[in-house]
């Protein structure tokens, strides 16, 4: 996604990290992260070792703009055979959402400078001096041309500006005061339910009418549970109870349905911050939640999930002013999923799928710090 990359290296390897980063668990449940949305820090990519021949062809075309195939590529070559068709829809989705983003800011008029693009790039060649390495062959090994990086580089500065623009002061304090459970470290830790019913409606329905019946049958089971104690047995014993039973029998049902990877561990996710880490339905709803209590069904871009949260740390106040890069860079991820929400029902998108038993060869990037 365009999101906040600090320092020209980053600029280098931004876009295909974070395409990349889209098609990888944990950011979203049961799929990528999304890409994390705070950017590590990144080393920018040695060349392959063997020649690579660039792809040629269209991935998709978004109102009429293409998105190349090499742009998937340079994402896509970065995973093994077995998970590159699966990686391939959200690194192409990813790349939709960009070019959405671009189209947006282009029909507002946003720009940048040629001068100011100029600057960063100068800034890079002079970082890569300091690591005895050299753009054009940087860029040779990420299949970019001068131009595609200028581009990308413009790109990511109109968002910025947009960012900039739109996320002053007050509204970053505003973000801060209504949401201090996303600065503060509060975690919660939770397991879930995946189910996949896809775009037929009516595969949805029995999807979410499955996940309804499991969290009803836990429900009913946690209470015959306490129901069959010792009349002497006080709240305290009764809700312990209640909870146990609870946590087992969901964690079966995840074992037993979710198609998540999380299934082995009976859907547990571990700990995770309000923001950052899993997309934002997900996470809105188990920081609403109380221990071993149980969502409805919670429907993203990656299926239906029956969620439970079992535990919560809660985090310590932070002033706005000790956090603010943190609130702009949430500020900045809600800004994008509001153009996201405005412009993709009104899109015309037509997607290249990728071609049967296909696969393109494992890059040999070099790992990130």
């Amino acid at each position: 996604m365009r999101k906040l990359l600090r320092g020209p290296a980053a600029l280098l390897v931004g876009s295909v990290l974070t395409a990349a980063a889209s098609a990888q668990a944990p950011v979203a449940p049961g799929a990528p992260p999304v890409a994390a949305p705070m950017t590590p820090p990144v080393t920018a990519p040695s060349a392959p070792a063997a020649p690579e021949v660039r792809p040629t062809g269209t991935a998709a075309t978004v109102n009429g703009q293409a998105i190349p195939e090499v742009a998937v590529y340079r994402a896509l070559r970065q995973f093994p055979p077995t998970h590159q068709e699966a990686a391939r829809k959200e690194i192409v989705s990813h790349l939709v959402e960009n070019t959405l983003i671009d189209q947006y800011l282009s029909a507002l008029k946003v720009t940048v400078e040629d001068k100011d693009v100029e600057v960063l790039l100068n800034e890079l060649k002079a970082d890569l001096v300091k690591e005895k390495k050299d753009i054009a062959k940087e860029l040779e090994g990420m299949m970019l041309t001068e131009a595609e990086f200028r581009g990308e580089v413009g790109a990511q500065m109109r968002w910025e500006k947009f960012v900039k623009a739109q996320g002053n002061d007050d509204a970053l304090k505003q973000l801060h005061a209504s949401n201090p459970d996303v600065f503060d470290g509060t975690l919660v830790r939770a397991r879930h339910v995946l189910l996949t019913p896809g775009s037929d409606v009516t595969k949805q329905q029995e999807a979410a009418q499955k996940l309804r019946a499991i969290k009803a049958t836990v429900e009913a089971e946690a209470k015959k549970v306490v129901e069959a104690m010792p009349a002497t047995a006080d709240a305290a014993a009764k809700e312990q109870a209640r909870t146990k039973r609870s946590d087992d029998l969901f964690a079966a049902y995840a074992k037993e349905h979710s198609v998540c990877p999380s299934k082995k561990d009976g859907g547990d996710l571990n700990y995770f911050p309000r923001s950052g880490a899993m997309v934002e339905a997900f996470a809105k709803t188990a920081f609403a939640m109380k221990p071993f209590d149980m969502s409805d069904v919670v429907a993203t871009e990656f299926g239906y999930h029956l969620i439970m949260v079992t535990e919560r740390k809660q985090g310590t106040p932070k002033k706005f002013e000790d956090v603010k890069e943190d609130v702009r860079m949430m500020y900045a991820m809600r800004l994008r999923e509001a153009v996201i929400a405005q412009m993709k029902p009104k899109a015309q998108i037509v997607v290249t799928p990728m071609t049967p038993g296909a696969t393109v060869p494992t890059s040999t990037l070099a790992p990130t710090k």
